[in-house]
């Protein structure tokens, strides 16, 4: 297996933990409840219920009132987990909509988000990808431009990496593609009203950086082996995902240097936050192997922090110890690491003045886990670490012992 699908196993398994553990935690919470909140939801829900009846009766099964029922009794259903039930009433409530105030109209986004978290809170990710394709449509359509499209423009691209890292549907760099897109519209919204140098910017920038990283990895992982389009996807915006990939650094480069600058001019050039961003443009040379210029911005951002009173604490934060790279939520390739104690594997490796891990070696004995363990570790000597400083420059770090709680393969 190659290092690009090894990464991808552990990818795919991190986002499976974070698609499921908002539904898991609803059921935690709702065991907790009481019989008293049970009994007083069976009232609201019979109420709801009613109401409906209610305007059938008088008004007709296609009522303009239904649908913000629809939606109420909707939203109870799925506070009880009852996702399959929420799921119809979402959508006779959207088709409704449609009949009464037209096919794209903005009265069906709300019950269309909830058709959306049912849906996926049962599993049903190639549903949820055609909802929100038409959930984009009816956004794009219905909301004029301004702060409110753009939030929705950057939850449809979070989709969209959702989707992506499933493997769902259309091919990879379609996805790519309409995730760089989404972003930058959610920017130029921003832009437009808030102007450049708004900390609203700051979350399709951060969408725009890690959409350039999942290129440069496609690119990594796919040179060479054809035609990775759908065959109805057009030359134009082909041509145009290669144009992206040939500037992919310099697109990188520029969309951190925007971070930078928003956090200069509302944080302050010696802020954490400013020089975290230049840490992030320090991992994004790293990351292109250009080393001297990391070095170089690593060391920037560290002189920035020598003017802080509190200059020692934010320099041992941010370079104290080598951090795999990305680090970016939603693109690390490692797994969390574990205490010791519930770790059921047991790593020991160095990470150079490269960020290259060196002398890895396994320490625990469970042969339970051989198999994991081999591509766990195939991944970590193929991933790239931002070094640890001391006194400015780059060093190496010996004997990192790290645990890991892998769920064994069934």
């Amino acid at each position: 297996m190659r290092l690009v699908e090894i990464k991808a196993v552990f990818q795919r398994l991190l986002l499976a933990v974070a698609l499921t553990s908002s539904a898991a935690l609803a059921v935690e919470e709702e065991a907790d409840t009481g019989n008293e909140n049970s009994s007083n939801a069976a009232i609201e829900e019979r109420s709801m219920r009613n109401a409906i009846s209610d305007i059938e009766s008088r008004h007709g099964a296609y009522a303009a009132d239904l649908p913000e029922q629809m939606l109420s009794l909707g939203l109870a259903l799925q506070q009880q987990d009852r996702h399959a039930e929420a799921l119809a009433v979402f959508k006779r409530g959207v088709h409704l909509a449609r009949i009464n105030n037209g096919l794209y109209s903005a009265e069906q986004i709300p019950l269309l988000q909830g058709e959306i978290k049912s849906a996926a809170a049962l599993g049903e990710y190639g549903h949820v990808d055609q909802l929100q394709e038409y959930l984009y449509r009816v956004q794009q359509r219905g909301l004029p431009a301004g702060e409110a499209r753009a939030n929705a423009l950057v939850k449809q691209a979070t989709w969209q990496f959702n989707a992506y890292q499933l493997g769902l549907g259309e091919s990879g760099p379609e996805r790519l593609l309409s995730m760089w897109d989404l972003y930058r519209l959610a920017w130029n919204d921003l832009l437009t009203i808030e102007g450049e140098n708004s900390p609203k910017l700051l979350p399709p920038l951060y969408g725009l950086l890690r959409t350039q990283y999942l290129i440069s990895q496609y690119q990594a992982a796919n040179e060479g082996t054809g035609n990775n389009f759908s065959s109805n996807y057009g030359s134009a915006n082909a041509n145009r995902f290669y144009s992206y990939r040939s500037q992919n650094y310099e697109l990188g480069r520029s969309v951190i240097l925007s971070i930078y600058n928003i956090q200069r001019e509302n944080r302050g050039e010696s802020s954490k936050e400013a020089a975290q961003a230049l840490v992030s443009l320090g991992d994004w040379a790293m990351w292109y192997g250009k080393r001297d210029d990391a070095t170089a911005i690593y060391q920037h951002a560290l002189a920035e922090l020598a003017l802080r009173d509190d200059a020692q604490q934010q320099e041992f934060a941010l370079l104290d110890q080598p951090v795999p790279l990305p680090d970016m939520k939603g693109l690390r390739t490692l797994p969390p690491p574990a205490s010791a104690e519930e770790g059921n594997i047991l790593v020991e490796f160095g990470v150079d003045g490269r960020g290259r891990v060196i002398d890895l070696t396994r320490l625990d004995t469970n042969e339970d886990m051989d198999a994991t363990a081999i591509r766990l570790m195939r991944v970590l000597r193929g991933t790239k670490f931002r070094p640890r400083f001391e006194a400015g420059e780059p060093v190496v770090t010996d004997k990192l012992v790290r645990a890991y709680d892998i769920k064994p393969p069934e």
